[in-house]
């Protein structure tokens, strides 16, 4: 993993206010022990942090978060005025580390915050979830003289798509686990690192859905944190997903006397790491195990796709991230003995531009027409079950492939709170500690500009007249429909 810095955003974030106030749930797991330990790591070319600094750096993984000149509209949210109700972790760090890191006081208060793209929890969420996550201008990119149609595009989409969405949910329980996961992971995390001694609040923060990404920061510095190690929970960097999230943090972070004085380590991406690596290939060979003839079982690979245009235009590491993840997988299950079929497809498309192929239900139909008769698939690019794997995989591509003449078909579960991936994370927050610097508070590119009320009325009016007229239209919204669903 490379090691760069990233200076702040110029993205124009606007601190709107939450079109609705919910009771806070749980999102901070919190420790206090002794921070004693397990720095002298923290140089491992597997586990190199991403350091958030005020120098400039020319890596690829900078130029992809400076080179999205954005502006995020407003999130439906709730009041971030909220008491925590969470001991905070109080560490003091031995003379010894602390001499040989760098100085400090003699108190720290650190803090991991885990960043995940959030899912609805109810039906009735669904809608204002969808809304949340095409308003997000990392999802859907449009040219600069059409963002003022970011938001109105967006809510005729969440629109039309909530129906199909819903009854996917409804298939799952009514809802997404992935909060409920995600707060697990916290825990296990919090006590992994208190193994190691040391102490850590856990923080949760999602993109599209409570708890936000927002609220987390709050709390963080509601509790005076002293240092922030930001772990994305997607083992591969894309422009959609980490790169989406850290926008969000440089933006709220450069507006904000203490947060800019914060250290802080982002892990940008761990797909490399052995301990991810080794939790894959066991879960796999697990598996594999139930088939009655385990050696002609192709394991299938689905990973979550992008637009081809985020990996040509817009230099996204993550389709060179994602085969180097499936090799690396491959060679730990080589050097157990196991030399099987594999294939990797992208599944989760949306819209009418290209994604990365080769596409996974095409795939499927493929290798069945082929005569593949066991297939072994592997969410590889989840690390906690959710719609795209309790529905999507599931239920529509298994129905998919067993039409498609496979006869033996399995899941390889999504890791979750897998011991040895869990210590492994624990493990890169402890690397990544030492790397900790203050974010950047430089607001002088050329990109930013003011809020105008003025002309934020004008392209809204506009934008929401353009969007009647499409609601309006059955031909335009039946290509619309035939395009994106």
């Amino acid at each position: 993993m490379e090691a760069a810095s990233l200076s702040g955003s110029s993205l124009c974030y606007r601190n709107d206010r939450f079109s609705r106030s919910i009771p806070r749930g749980r999102y901070i797991a919190s420790a206090s022990r002794n921070f004693s330990d397990g720095l002298n790591d923290f140089d491992k070319p597997s586990s190199k942090p991403l350091s958030i600094s005020s120098s400039d750096s020319s890596t690829q993984n900078h130029s992809l978060l400076k080179g999205l000149n954005l502006s995020y509209g407003p999130i439906q949210k709730r009041n971030l005025n909220l008491q925590t109700d969470c001991a905070v972790g109080v560490c003091t760090f031995p003379e010894n580390v602390a001499e040989s890191h760098h100085s400090h006081s003699a108190e720290e208060k650190l803090g991991v915050l885990l960043l995940n793209l959030g899912g609805p929890e109810t039906l009735n969420d669904v809608q204002p979830f969808l809304y949340n996550l095409f308003a997000d201008p990392d999802i859907i990119r449009l040219p600069r003289l059409l963002r003022f149609l970011q938001r109105p595009l967006a809510k005729l989409i969440s629109v039309l798509r909530a129906p199909k969405s819903k009854e996917g949910y409804a298939a799952i329980g009514g809802g997404s686990p992935l909060r409920k996961i995600t707060d697990e992971q916290a825990d296990a995390l919090r006590m992994a690192l208190e193994a190691k001694n040391v102490c850590a609040n856990v923080y949760v923060g999602m993109r599209y859905w409570f708890p936000f990404t927002e609220e987390a920061i709050e709390q963080i510095k509601r509790d005076r944190i002293t240092k922030l190690v930001v772990l994305p929970l997607y083992p591969q960097f894309s422009i959609s997903t980490t790169g989406s999230s850290i926008r969000v943090l440089q933006q709220v972070f450069k507006e904000d006397a203490y947060l800019s004085r914060l250290p802080v380590s982002v892990i940008l991406s761990w797909y490399q790491r052995q301990g991810y690596i080794r939790s894959m290939a066991d879960l796999i060979e697990k598996e594999l195990g139930k088939f009655a003839k385990p050696e002609e079982v192709m394991i299938f690979f689905s990973a979550h796709g992008v637009p081809v245009s985020y990996v040509e235009d817009a230099g996204d590491p993550y389709k060179d991230q994602m085969e180097e993840c499936i090799y690396l997988i491959m060679q730990e299950l080589k050097a157990r003995g196991i030399g099987n079929d594999h294939t990797l497809a992208y599944q989760s498309r949306v819209g009418p531009v290209q994604w990365l192929k080769p596409y996974t239900d095409e795939v499927l139909v493929e290798i069945g027409q082929k005569g593949v008769k066991s297939l072994l698939a592997v969410p590889v690019s989840f690390v906690s079950e959710h719609i795209e794997t309790l529905e999507e995989i599931d239920m529509e591509y298994k129905h998919l492939a067993l039409e498609s003449g496979i006869e033996n078909w399995g899941r390889v579960p999504a890791l979750g709170c897998n011991s040895l991936f869990i210590t492994d994370l624990a493990d890169a927050v402890v690397e990544a500690l030492p790397s900790a610097k203050a974010m950047a508070t430089s607001t002088d590119d050329a990109e930013e500009t003011e809020f105008d009320p003025l002309s934020y009325v004008v392209k809204m009016f506009f934008g929401s007249i353009l969007a009647f007229i499409l609601l309006l239209t059955p031909r335009l919204v039946l290509a619309f429909r035939n395009g994106f669903f």
